[in-house]
């Protein structure tokens, strides 16, 4: 992971900073072994001091045992934002991370860029005659200054197969869980989600909240119900069912759960009927009509349809990716 401001850190981006550190850092044995080797690499020389920040400043002075050199060989390299200077003032980014990121790109790397990354990996034109994202307040200066990118601002993260994007903050963390699911399987991914209380998956093409506020509802009454719906996917639910489980009337229980969710109660049923078969692609070696049944999606041919249009690929290129053991 790229460090690309080594000195005066503001706090406001140590969200973006710490969301790799949190998915990829920590190494959990017991959901996959071996883990991911998290290195954070600063655009300075490694391992010196970078000095006390000025007086009147706010922020903090990282350290990094690894420099931009050590991007080379990379299997993934993130880029969790660059300095707001770069982004509001157009000051350059430095030569030499540019020249580092497509060094890595040119070498086969996964390039990941979180909120205002973005304007890293398009500088260094990764992202030309790419779909990309980045955090909503910024996608206007992003289209402005790469004409070559398509900057989709209304979604959570772009995965574009070797290139992925995602928008501000919270947006960043799916991106990380999205690929730790493309990399270990929807069953690591659900579970390190469950250990971080955050929702297992959030599909990428979920809009952006702009300009809305947050919800006042308090979503935690809906909990029994999700959880009433998750231990029933194979059957044939509905919005009525849902309502009748919560106690409310079905035009509350859509109300509540798009506002917690983000999506509709029949999307929201669709999602976890994905996960579903994901899991149990990965995890026995039924047949895909059987798998369509257990999940609710019904017939092979309607869980192919779903499954391609959600995941990208069909179910048995899935399997493939996720061989029993």
């Amino acid at each position: 992971m790229v460090v690309t401001e080594e000195i005066h850190v503001p706090s406001w981006d140590l969200y973006e900073l710490s969301i790799p550190c949190t998915v990829f850092g920590k190494p959990q044995p017991d959901l996959a072994e071996p883990w991911y080797d998290l290195r954070l690499c600063g655009t300075g020389v490694p391992g010196q001091d970078p000095g006390t920040p000025a007086n009147g400043t706010t922020g903090l002075s990282l350290h990094t045992r690894y420099g931009l050199a050590d991007l080379a060989g990379a299997d993934t390299v993130i880029v969790p934002s660059v300095p707001d200077a770069c982004v509001d003032e157009g000051r350059p980014l430095p030569p030499e991370l540019i020249t580092a990121l497509r060094h890595a790109y040119d070498s086969g790397a996964r390039m990941v860029s979180l909120c205002t990354g973005a304007f890293a990996l398009a500088e260094a034109g990764i992202l030309d005659g790419r779909r990309a994202t980045a955090h909503w307040l910024h996608t206007a200066q992003l289209a402005a200054r790469y004409p070559k990118v398509e900057v989709d601002d209304s979604v959570l993260y772009v995965d574009d197969g070797d290139v992925l994007t995602s928008a501000g903050l919270t947006a960043g963390l799916d991106l990380c869980l999205h690929l730790v699911r493309r990399d270990l399987g929807a069953h690591v991914a659900n579970q390190l989600a469950r250990r971080m209380v955050v929702p297992a998956h959030r599909p990428g093409g979920q809009a952006q909240f702009i300009d809305q506020p947050m919800p006042a509802t308090d979503d935690r009454g809906l909990a029994p119900v999700l959880d009433w719906a998750r231990e029933r996917l194979d059957e044939p639910l509905t919005v009525e069912d849902l309502a009748r489980q919560a106690a409310m009337s079905p035009r509350t229980l859509y109300r509540r759960l798009q506002a917690a969710t983000g999506v509709t109660p029949l999307q929201w049923l669709l999602n976890q009927r994905i996960r579903r078969a994901q899991s149990l692609l990965e995890s026995t070696d039924l047949p895909v009509s059987r798998i369509g049944e257990l999940s609710g999606l019904g017939t092979a041919n309607n869980l192919r349809h779903h499954f391609l249009k959600q995941v990208g690929v069909s179910p048995s290129d899935y399997r493939r990716a996720f061989p029993l053991a």
